[in-house]
This record gives C-alpha cells, sequence and structure tokens, in this order.
C-alpha cells in the first residue's frame, strides 16, 4: 500500500520536465519564485514530513532572491536559455561559494563554508538555473568503511528510497537520486567514482549520465580519485540528463535526441553481468527485445574478458588515490581538518555522532599507503588501466565492432541495513568507471516495485552516442513509473 501524501503537495510538478517549466516561465504560467516555493513546498511535505525520505541536507537560503533577480533579468533581457529560473539540487560534496555548507556529510567539515564554486557550479549560475540546495550523499561518498550503510552520513542522517521506504536509495548520490525521483527538484547533480551516479539513478527510476572523466571539470568537489571522480546529471528523462549535460559540460546535446537512433547499431550484450537476480534478468531481457525491435544488432555475448579481475585492484589503487587526493584537497580548502589524519582523528573523537554504526577502515587503510610517486602505485594503476582500456572495455568493442555495450546497471534496491551494511547483489558500473569510459543507465523496468536500469556504455567521448540510444530506449519502452511512497515491498 503506498505512502498517502497528506494533500499532495505540488502535484503539478510531479514528474514536470525541464521543458514544461521553461514553458510555464514562458507563457507567465509561474515565475521562477514561484518554481522555487512550489519546490519547497514538495520538499516540506515529502522529504521533511509526510514520507520523510531525507534526501535533502541544505536549502539554500537565498534561492528565493536568486530566482527574483532571474525574473527581472528575463523581463528585461530575456531569457539565458532552457536552465533559466530551473530549480536543480545539487550533492554535498561539490562546493558553492555561499551561505551553504559544503561537508561531504562529515561533521568535520561543517561550518567552513567554501572558498569559491566548483567550477560547474559557475556554469550552472552562469546558465540561469537556481540553486534550490544540497542533497544528503552516503559520508565521504562511500569511502570511510567497507561496511557501510549507503545513504546515510552524520550530518544528514539517512535517506530513504521513495518507491519503498525502508529501502536503500544507493549511493553515494544518494539524496540526488532519491530527490530527483520524488521531483523535489526540476533535476540533479551527483558525483561517482565507481557506481554513485548510476547505481542511485537505476535504484530511483532516473537517468544517469556518468561522463567522461574530465569531461566536466572536477575543481572544486571533495575527491576520492583524481583518475575516476567526475560529476553528472540525474534526472527522470534523457532529454533533460542530456540537457543538464550539456550545461556542466559546456556542450550541447540536443542532436542526440532521435528516436530511430538504434537502427543499424551494434550493440554487445554484456553476459557476464546476468545471473545475479532472476527478477531483473526478466526485466533486462525485454529490454533486449526492445533494442532489437528498433533496429539494433546485438552481439551476445560480448563479454569484457577482464570483468571478474578489476574489484581487487581497484579497490586497492583508490586509497592511495584517497590520500593523496584529499590531503591536497583539505589543505587548499582552510577547514579545521587539514589532513585523512585529521579526519580519522576527528572521527575517533566524536565517535558517537560519526560512527554509531560503521567505523573507517577503509580511510585507516588509506592512511598507510605512501606517496603517488610510488613505485608501486605506478605499477598498480597501469596494470589497472590496461585491464579496464586496452584488454577490457577496448578490445571487446573492437572485436566485435561495436557502437555500446549494454548490461543491467544494478539489483533492485535492498533493505536499509545497519548491522550489515548494503547488500550489493551485482551490476556492471566497474569497468567503465576505472576506464574513464561514459555510462548512461535509463530505467527499463521494476521488480516487486523497485526500479531497475539499462546500462549502456563504450568508448571514450561517445556521450552523444550513448544518449541517443538511451532515449531511443526510453522513447520506445516508457518504462519510468512515479515513485509510490510504499512502506515495504510487497510481494
Amino acid at each position: 500500500m503506498a505512502f498517502a501524501l497528506e494533500g499532495a503537495p505540488v502535484p503539478e510538478l510531479e514528474e514536470a520536465t525541464i521543458a514544461q517549466l521553461q514553458e510555464g516561465l514562458v507563457t507567465g504560467r509561474w515565475t521562477a519564485v514561484d518554481l522555487v516555493e512550489k519546490y519547497l513546498a514538495r520538499i516540506d511535505g515529502i522529504d521533511r514530513s509526510g514520507p520523510r525520505i531525507n534526501s535533502v541536507i541544505e536549502l539554500n537560503p537565498d534561492a528565493a532572491a536568486i530566482a527574483a533577480a532571474l525574473d527581472r533579468e528575463r523581463k528585461d533581457k530575456g531569457s539565458r536559455g532552457p536552465m533559466h529560473g530551473i530549480p536543480i539540487l545539487i550533492k554535498d560534496n561539490i562546493e558553492t561559494a555561499d551561505k551553504m555548507m559544503t561537508t561531504a556529510g562529515s561533521l568535520a567539515l561543517a561550518g567552513a563554508p567554501a572558498r569559491k564554486d566548483a567550477e560547474l557550479v559557475t556554469r550552472l549560475r552562469a546558465a540561469g538555473a537556481v540553486i534550490l540546495g544540497k542533497t544528503n550523499l552516503s559520508e565521504w561518498a562511500n569511502f570511510r568503511c567497507s561496511h557501510s550503510t549507503s545513504g546515510w552520513s552524520a550530518r544528514g542522517g539517512q535517506t530513504r528510497n521513495p518507491y519503498v521506504l525502508d529501502r536503500n536509495p544507493s549511493g553515494s548520490s544518494s539524496g540526488s537520486g532519491a530527490a530527483a525521483a520524488a521531483s523535489l527538484c526540476a533535476a540533479a547533480v551527483g558525483t561517482e567514482t565507481d557506481g554513485s551516479i548510476v547505481s542511485p539513478s537505476s535504484v530511483n527510476g532516473l537517468v544517469g549520465i556518468k561522463p567522461t572523466v574530465g569531461l566536466v571539470p572536477g575543481s572544486g568537489i571533495v575527491p576520492i580519485s583524481h583518475r575516476q571522480d567526475t560529476a553528472g546529471p540525474m534526472a527522470r528523462t534523457v532529454t533533460d540528463a542530456a540537457l543538464l549535460l550539456g550545461v556542466l559540460a559546456g556542450a550541447s546535446y540536443g542532436q542526440a535526441l532521435n528516436p530511430e537512433a538504434l537502427r543499424g547499431a551494434r550493440i554487445g550484450v554484456a553476459r557476464q553481468v546476468f545471473g545475479f537476480n532472476d527478477g531483473v534478468d526478466r526485466v533486462i531481457e525485454s529490454a533486449l527485445e526492445t533494442l532489437k525491435r528498433l533496429g539494433a544488432e546485438l552481439i551476445d555475448p560480448a563479454n569484457i574478458p577482464t570483468f571478474s579481475k578489476l574489484s581487487e585492484p581497484e579497490n586497492e589503487a583508490m586509497l592511495w588515490d584517497f590520500k593523496a587526493d584529499l590531503n591536497a584537497y583539505l589543505d587548499a580548502r582552510g577547514a579545521a581538518v587539514k589532513s585523512l589524519k585529521d579526519v580519522i582523528e576527528f572521527n575517533e573523537r566524536n565517535r558517537e555522532r560519526e560512527m554509531p554504526y560503521f567505523g573507517q577502515d577503509r580511510m585507516i587503510k588509506a592512511e598507510a599507503k605512501g606517496p603517488l610517486t610510488s613505485r608501486a602505485y605506478r605499477d598498480l594503476v597501469s596494470h589497472l588501466g590496461r585491464m579496464a582500456r586496452q584488454d577490457g572495455i577496448d578490445r571487446v568493442m573492437t572485436e566485435h565492432k561495436l557502437d555500446a555495450l549494454v548490461a543491467p546497471t544494478d539489483g533492485p534496491a535492498w533493505p536499509i541495513d545497519f548491522v550489515d551494511g548494503d547488500h550489493f547483489s551485482g551490476g556492471c558500473s566497474t569497468p567503465a568507471a576505472i576506464a574513464g569510459y561514459p555510462h548512461v543507465t535509463v530505467p527499463a523496468g521494476q521488480v516487486f516495485g523497485l526500479p531497475v536500469g539499462l546500462s549502456f556504455f563504450g568508448s571514450p567521448r561517445t556521450e552523444m552516442k550513448l544518449i541517443r540510444f538511451a532515449y531511443a530506449f526510453e522513447q520506445a519502452a516508457g518504462a519510468r513509473r512515479p515513485p509510490q511512497y510504499a512502506p515495504s515491498v510487497k510481494f
């Protein structure tokens, strides 16, 4: 039985696209100030009361004033473009030089505002977007403990999945996923090192785009790994995700929106990702039939030779990256904690608030690592990159002359579990994450009311092609359903 939304807070915004919101701004149906107020009402009625999904960690106190200035500008000078006056939410590891904090969910960074906007925030503001607030996340982007619960941070608490409230929203862009799914914003920005855009997008019924590393500027984001970190859009439609990616990347992906794009495309099926959940297999097999009906040629199987060999060395390499990258970030940030060592000590001193459920074994292991100039690190990263790229994705793409690979993005959302942590059942994010290659997930169906995504991934800088394929599939499948805020899964 679904949660009854008392008063159905601002139903006109539920599932509203950016184009629909912009049309209302152009015709005078509403102003940017109206949109801010309407989304704030939804946040109040869904996030902070009602089903209480707890996805927004902080609201921007200046959002209404920014919207008012944009309304005046529209009247006096015209629109800046399709994002003018559109409210979005961004993850709380992305710096904003305003009255909001940037904490990565940690109390260690609370009270120390960023000195300047992240470059992607500068681009959003220039496009006329209204940053409505920050979203909760898995603390330190899920790189504190190896047995953590995604969607939990000491500063923000636990985010819940809006489809089934006792289920996890996945991480680390948990709040961005839950908020966008619940129409608490027009769209959201997340970040990924491995899976943190595509997994929460999949389990929250969203389109998520993890771009080629370097396509979106990474400055001003609390880091894990300079080799794999990237920001990207999370939205309810491919069109909105493509529009937001265009702003973040300084490009345009409008020409990718072609419902006939799969005709003649050679799509490889990464069969090794299947088999972890019967319900997911059924959904994705149906999706493959849709791809064939749309004219795609499926090469099945088209397995990645190194798929099973990537996770262990990836985790090891990220320990080195995290120490070096976070130390450099904290030193430049000017916060009370100046290094990873300081963060570890802060967590120990504040154990009751920072570590009530799980510890910080990943941080401790990272602190023990040496510098990135170490021969051991350089050899490891060289080996890892070769396995993911030349011997992995590149090999299967070249061997079968593929335009893209497809696979199930992730399993259905698992129960929130503070005892044993996350229950990941399977997924395909790791090869593209390590390689730094693009990855797009799009809603494919549901298993017991829990969303499941279909992934398209492939060669570097092929975002346009992947967005084309995702859009064609989305238009034919029509698989997205709004969340129902069910208290638990109904079998």
